[in-house]
């Protein structure tokens, strides 16, 4: 028996491919400019696009909310769907480094129909996203500037809808300023801010150990193994509620794969600056998480991290009592850098994304512009910057509800697209699985054994959403309106795709971008 493989190896110059290293010989080129991210650029897009210090602020209390000590075990469990999605993302890039990613990917194992549908919902995820850090970011503006000015009528600025929302569109703009100008751009000023988070975080850490050693608070509590158990969770129901915070908390380490077509070694690079990306997150909340439950506890008194008076903005509450009025200051500045930083990478894998899907004509032509001279998807960044504006300018002024609610149907738009992507990895290499035992765990059971997790809390998310009591409370027609939110999201993009197809009926053919496997096994 003789197998043969005529993929394309990387190395081989294939007509269209992605930077002419391998894949597929569908896959189009589109004028990125390439060689502008190194390793170290790549892992702090994707750190940066995550904002670990905005993410502790706003998820550290809710999570030890729901699950108490056990939180720590809690980021663990998290962590391990993530990782093994990781995975999936950095075999296909190997095969596929296309800017795409997940879209290009799923309609290459799956075919157009369900890979658009993966596209939507990356999409729609990163336009919620990014309303959510620029509303963060602003708060935390005018929150610093009272703190700096000893002034409480400037903080309270933030309460004004209108300088709000001026300010948000402001920050809105600058974001997508910078990403429009480039990778070199955005790698000199995340360098600087995910370096200062990084750093105020490990001050905070420090601070918060030291505060557990000499008993400073009362709520504080003695390191105990046990919190590294999530067996040890009192209910299913507060694990899932804790699972789903603890994903969202990971989410959108995949920026850097976003990047493939710009950075050296694209077939290689992106993917180990993920998982770099997941390391130095998983180890910064750890390490957060303990320090601050060992400080002051997770309790629902006093500067507990389950109070619910400040378990929504933890870092706010804590800032003065463990590091004191003067190095306080600069844990509000870290959470303003967080939530900045992101804004601005986050444009990053939406941008593309756009990018992509216009490329192989599963949106309009326009949309595959790529600008001249600063050689980023110009137009697509535009487009995700004012649908960014709009849909907070609207939420906002409609309801603080809708707001919210839109944000808690978030963890169902990412575990819906991670899911497929996982799943698509294992489908696209299933001619490859017998190859090796390295083929098999890492292009065949990792990335199922993720996408089967994340389906599973995709499914518990969607029953929990029908209980008007989940989110902000508030109901459609007796129905909870994080659901009608979620599902409603997600029935737009099919409309939007049944629409699409219509206007571009060779892509959902299959013509443009096929529906294939890596390799041919021929026997005789």
């Amino acid at each position: 028996m003789t197998q043969l493989d005529v993929r394309p190896r990387v190395g081989d110059t294939v007509s269209g491919a992605a930077g002419g290293e391998g894949g597929d010989g569908d896959v189009r080129g589109k004028g990125l400019g390439k060689g502008s991210v190194g390793l170290v650029g790549s892992a702090v897009i994707g750190i940066s696009t995550v904002a670990p210090v905005y993410c502790l602020t706003s998820t550290l209390g809710s999570t030890a909310g729901e699950i108490g000590v056990q939180m720590p075990a809690v980021f663990l469990a998290g962590f391990l769907p993530m990782l093994l999605v990781a995975f999936a993302y950095r075999e296909l890039n190997k095969a596929v480094p296309d800017c795409g990613t997940s879209f290009t990917w799923t309609v290459k194992a799956f075919g157009p129909r369900i890979g658009w549908m993966c596209g939507w919902g990356l999409v729609i995820a990163t336009i919620i996203v990014l309303s959510n850090l620029a509303g963060v970011a602003t708060s935390y503006f005018w929150l610093l500037a009272g703190e700096i000015t000893g002034n409480p009528s400037i903080a309270a600025l933030d309460d004004s809808k209108l300088v709000h929302i001026a300010t948000c569109l402001t920050l809105i703009a600058a974001a997508t300023a910078i990403s429009y100008r480039g990778m070199t751009a955005t790698k000199g000023v995340q360098y600087t801010l995910v370096g200062l988070q990084l750093a105020v975080l490990a001050i905070f850490v420090a601070m918060a150990f030291q505060k557990a050693s000499a008993g400073t608070f009362d709520t504080g509590l003695d390191f105990s193994w046990q919190w590294m158990n999530p067996f040890a969770v009192e209910s299913m129901g507060a694990f899932t509620a804790g699972l789903s915070l603890s994903i969202f908390m990971y989410w959108g380490w995949d920026a850097c794969l976003a990047t493939n077509e710009e950075t050296t070694g694209s077939a290689k690079t992106p993917g180990r600056a993920s998982l770099i990306a997941m390391v130095v997150l998983v180890g910064s909340y750890l390490a957060t998480g303990i320090a601050a439950q060992m400080a002051v506890g997770s309790g629902t008194a006093g500067f507990g991290l389950g109070n619910p008076e400040t378990s929504g903005n933890v870092f706010a509450a804590l800032a003065g009592p463990v590091m004191g009025p003067m190095l306080g200051i600069l844990l509000f500045v870290a959470v303003l850098a967080s939530a900045t930083a992101s804004l601005q990478t986050t444009f990053i894998p939406v941008a593309r994304t756009v990018l992509a899907m216009s490329t192989y004509e599963a949106l309009p032509a326009s949309y595959a512009k790529v600008h001249p001279r600063f050689k980023t998807p110009g137009r697509a960044t535009v487009m995700a910057g004012v649908a960014t504006g709009a849909f907070y300018t609207v939420m906002t002024l409609v309801s603080e509800n809708v707001l919210t609610d839109t944000i808690f149907a978030l963890g169902l738009m990412i575990c819906f697209y991670y899911s497929l992507t996982a799943f698509a990895c294992a489908w696209y290499f299933r001619g490859e699985l017998r190859h090796s035992a390295r083929d098999l765990f890492f292009k065949g059971v990792f990335p199922v054994l993720g996408g089967l997790l994340l389906a599973a809390v995709f499914l518990k998310t969607l029953i929990d959403m029908w209980n008007p009591s989940y989110g902000s409370g508030s109901t459609v027609l007796g129905v909870g309106s994080v659901f009608v939110i979620g599902v409603g999201l997600l029935a737009l993009g099919l409309v939007i795709m049944l629409i699409t197809e219509r206007r571009s009926p060779a892509f959902f053919r299959g013509e443009i971008l096929t529906k294939s496997t890596p390799a041919l096994v021929v026997e005789d």
